[in-house]
């Protein structure tokens, strides 16, 4: 399965929505939303350079075990670094490209991946503030929702900042689980925390449950 289907799958300026692979899900399906740097991969300061990519510990059998399930697996994450100049798609395509292969490397695989690139610190077209893509607000995963029919509020996310959480929330998740953050309940979204062996645990035993 290849990492991409198309080059630069940009639907504007600032929002990269790319389908990986062609598998088929049911109707209505919940899926695993996951940010990316932080998450997935360690997180170098926006990262730049594919030859610095490690993977987080424990996250891909986590993806793995998605897999199993039959359950979609779709990457959600604010891209800042692009809107300020850092490093722009391309860049983005050959990090991201690198952080799918090391996935694929230890038989976990990603079935879409948007990205947001819009920030009030950028500059033209970027320069945005509060995009309604950008984390907190729901957008991506309202749009991988509508591109794949997905069951929103059967889906599970994993992030590591409080802007992952509440945009689960605001999309209309019930559960998610903070990197090494703490659980909390607010206005009928859990946000438990992923910090050690145990929370692995109950991840997974959350996605087998779907």
């Amino acid at each position: 399965m290849g990492a991409a289907v198309t080059p630069n799958p940009l639907l504007e300026p600032g929002l990269w929505v790319e389908r990986i692979g062609d598998k088929v899900f049911p109707e209505p399906m919940p899926a695993l939303f996951l940010d990316r740097d932080g998450t997935i991969n360690v997180d170098t300061d926006y990262p730049s350079d594919p030859a610095e990519i490690v993977l987080c510990e424990d996250i891909a059998p986590a993806i793995a075990a998605a897999n199993r399930a039959g359950i979609p697996v779709v990457v959600v994450t604010n891209q800042s670094g692009i809107a300020r100049g850092y490093f722009d798609w391309n860049v983005f395509a050959k990090v991201n490209g690198r952080v799918l292969e090391l996935l694929r490397d230890r038989g976990a695989f990603v079935d879409m991946v948007l990205a947001c690139a819009y920030h009030e610190a950028g500059t033209e077209p970027l320069a945005i503030a509060d995009h309604p893509m950008r984390k907190p607000n729901p957008g991506m995963l309202l749009e991988a929702a509508k591109r794949l029919q997905l069951d929103l509020t059967r889906s599970l996310i994993v992030g590591d900042k409080l802007a992952d959480m509440e945009a689960g929330r605001r999309a209309g998740l019930s559960r998610g689980w903070l990197v090494d953050g703490e659980a909390s309940d607010r206005a009928g979204f859990s946000t438990m925390r992923l910090r050690d062996g145990n929370d692995l645990a109950g991840l997974h035993a959350a996605i087998e449950a779907l």
